[in-house]
């Protein structure tokens, strides 16, 4: 099986002004924040950001929002993080809010190659604003679209060198629906194992999708 294993130094050139990300992590929970101090370090900005929430101003994505790092964000709520709250109300930072169980399955649905996702979640709101409806047997439905990106950063609780990935808790959160739906995933891994300690049935995520793992400091 090939080594996966790579350096900070090593991940830095696939980071680009301007790129796409999916950004794991569940308030913070489950985000990489090796990673996010190693983009905070090269000063990455015009960022577009997919994450299910604005963490905190010290934690999680919420450093790159505290640094004027990211240009849109979809997510689904600002509400724990003020200075997320004070960029989108200023307007120096888009935002495009999700229900968060759409928000997930618009993931699910690029990861899988679909063309998209039917909800009556946000029916007669502002949700459903400029989006198409179709009529399904009789019941009208948003067309929520597919999301990817270019690249997503996730983390796991533990990783082999080939980046077959297992989670504990709520760590899971979004990490594998995430690994799907970009064109390049990287794993940051709390522990990483020799070849063949993991029980298969274990894995959450399949090393086929990793491009590189970077051990947690």
């Amino acid at each position: 099986m090939k080594n996966k294993i790579s350096s900070i130094e090593e991940i830095k050139p696939l980071f680009k002004n301007g790129m796409s990300l999916m950004i794991g992590g569940f308030l913070g929970v489950g985000t990489p924040e090796n990673i996010i101090d190693m983009m905070i370090d090269m000063g990455l900005k015009d960022l577009t950001v997919i994450g299910n929430d604005s963490a905190f101003v010290d934690r999680g994505v919420g450093r790159l929002i505290a640094g004027g790092m990211i240009k849109k964000y979809i997510t689904t709520h600002l509400g724990t993080n003020p200075e997320a709250i004070k960029r989108y109300n200023e307007k120096s930072m888009d935002v495009e809010f999700n229900p968060q169980g759409t928000l997930i399955e618009r993931i699910r649905a690029g990861g899988s190659g679909l063309g998209g996702v039917l909800t009556q979640t946000g029916l007669g709101t502002l949700v459903e604003e400029g989006k198409q409806k179709l009529t399904v047997e009789g019941k009208e439905y948003i067309l929520e679209t597919p999301l990817r990106a270019d690249m997503a950063i996730i983390r796991g609780s533990e990783s082999d060198p080939f980046g077959n990935i297992r989670y504990h808790g709520t760590s899971r959160n979004y990490n594998p629906s995430m690994a799907l739906a970009a064109d390049t995933v990287i794993a940051q891994a709390e522990e990483i194992l020799d070849f063949g300690v993991m029980n298969p049935e274990d894995i959450v995520t399949p090393g086929v999708v990793i491009d590189h793992v970077i051990k947690e400091q």
